[in-house]
């Protein structure tokens, strides 16, 4: 699925974030920038020892939840890794959508920050950090959507989705954000 913000193109597909050809594909990190499972442990494995060795000695102590930090890509073919840090979901009454949000600005604005023309999204904290899809589906848009809106860059954001069950989630939000 697909829709245009004027010069910038917001695209949604279910498949393999580390085999993006973008100059940036976003982590979703843990604050210790430590690895870990899910899309963190895809993309350090994919990406190779490199991306590991960078952030422990540009970021020793790790990345707020929130923010977003950047890395070499290793071997992936992409330019960098931006690490995003998501919340935990504890109900939806611990500000956890304006930190996933937040999350999502942060790795948009390194991406500009980087001349990156292109960037790829995972769905940031719904994995095992419990964020329920329909509502990080939501949320998520919106902060790129906006985000979009007011930079008009970068010409390129994709959310690289997992599965049929995100991915129908993301496209159900979006008809409902930007219907055709």
């Amino acid at each position: 699925m697909r829709r245009n913000l004027a010069e910038c193109l917001l695209e949604l597909v279910q498949g393999d974030i580390t085999r993006q050809q973008v100059d940036a594909i976003v982590n979703a990190a843990n604050s210790r920038l430590a690895g870990g499972g899910g899309v963190d442990g895809a993309i350090h494995q994919a990406g190779g020892p490199e991306i590991m060795a960078e952030t422990n000695r540009l970021y020793p102590q790790g990345c707020p939840t929130g923010q977003a930090v950047i890395s070499t890509a290793g071997t992936l073919p992409a330019r960098y890794v931006l690490h995003a840090v998501g919340p935990m979901w504890k109900g939806g009454r611990q500000g956890e959508r304006a930190l996933l949000q937040s999350a999502y600005r942060h790795g948009l604005q390194l991406a500009l920050e980087n001349e990156c023309a292109s960037i790829a999204f995972p769905a940031i904290s719904t994995g095992v950090y419990g964020y329920p899809v329909d509502r990080a589906a939501t949320d998520s848009l919106e902060a790129v959507i906006d985000f979009l809106r007011e930079r008009h860059a970068p010409q390129r954001t994709r959310f690289v989705l997992f599965g049929p069950g995100a991915y129908g989630a993301y496209c159900r939000a979006l008809q409902e954000l930007l219907p055709e």
